[in-house]
């Protein structure tokens, strides 16, 4: 099963400053908790997102878009940073993130949510589909 790992964003994830060096010792121990993550296979991919005041948000309304610039209120509704791992279940995800180091200085928060599989669209795809995900049906599907 694919998680994927948001870091949630907070005043000094917002504040678009240099790190302090407290900040740097946080992603040095990232980078080595994402060798551990890369050397047992569950790695997929990561990133660090700019602060909000970089973001742009879409309100769909019907017909209707509305565009609204960053930054935005509460710094714990923006996502400062992803990863995406490949585990066996949402208990192994939960083991690796109990390994995670603090992302940021203080209290910090991180969210684990699976990936749709095409399994679980079983009800809405071709036995076909199924059978070979990875198929030209894929962009049809919007997952792997």
């Amino acid at each position: 099963m694919r998680v994927m790992v948001f870091v949630k964003g907070n005043e000094d994830t917002e504040s678009g400053v240099a790190p302090t060096p407290e900040a740097m010792e946080a992603f040095e121990a990232m980078d080595r908790f994402t060798e551990e993550l890369v050397e047992a296979g569950i790695f997929v991919a990561a990133a660090g997102l700019k602060p909000g005041k970089d973001s742009k948000r879409m309100i769909f309304d019907g017909d209707k878009r509305t565009v609204i610039d960053g930054p935005f209120a509460d710094a714990r509704d923006v996502v400062a940073g992803f990863s995406i791992w490949e585990v066996k279940d949402m208990d192994e995800a939960i083991a690796w993130a109990k390994r995670c180091p603090n992302p940021g200085a203080g209290q910090s928060e991180i969210e684990i949510r699976p990936f749709f599989e095409v399994a679980d669209l079983a009800d809405f795809v071709t036995p076909e589909e199924l059978a070979n995900p990875r198929t030209g049906e894929r962009g049809k599907l919007g997952v792997a």
